[in-house]
């Protein structure tokens, strides 16, 4: 991938409006700027405006990203570019804009807590669903065991010695009833 990431930030080296790089999130300088954007693995593709920047999703191909890139990556809605916005982006961008630093820092604080909140219920739900994986694949391998271990393959092996046919009378061997 490095390869298709670096043949794109050729590509878009010295853009009017848009900026693709990448950062060494090991390295002791760039470490804040990861935490700060919520870079967990790598590698991790973050577009968008850069106070607020959204997880990329896409394919990890020069074409993928290419095609991406010249679709999304352009001045976007936002209090910078309030002409690009709708009527409603407009005055919930406005509300925002009025709120005193504190409210607004609290808002922001409420709304990732929300969000780190639905990541924590998920990660325990998903835990649960593969404790209960786990469990159901014990007694499903337990309950296979016991259904052999009781005897399925001798009724296989019998019914393969009779030539595969049932053990209804009817088909039985005509001449095994003569001699009976």
């Amino acid at each position: 991938m490095k390869e298709d990431w670096d043949k794109l930030m050729t590509a878009y080296d010295g853009h009017a409006s848009a900026l693709v790089g990448d950062v060494d999130c090991t390295a002791d300088e760039s470490k804040a700027l990861c935490e700060t954007h919520g870079v967990q693995g790598f590698p991790t593709i973050k577009w968008g405006e850069p106070s607020a920047l959204q997880d990329y999703e896409g394919g990890r191909t020069f074409e993928d990203l290419e095609t991406f890139a010249g679709e999304n990556l352009k001045p976007l809605c936002g209090p910078k570019n309030l002409d690009l916005c709708d009527a409603e982006k407009k005055a919930e961008i406005e509300v925002f804009m009025k709120m005193s630093a504190e409210d607004l820092d609290a808002q922001i604080e409420k709304k990732e807590a929300e969000s780190k909140e639905a990541e924590e219920t998920f990660d325990a739900e998903v835990k649960k669903l593969q404790e209960t994986y786990e469990e159901l694949e014990k007694a499903k391998t337990a309950a296979q065991a016991a259904v052999k271990s009781s005897g399925l393959s001798l009724m296989k092996a019998v019914k393969g010695a009779r030539g595969g046919g049932s053990s209804s009378d009817d088909d039985e061997d005509p001449d095994l009833k003569e001699d009976l």
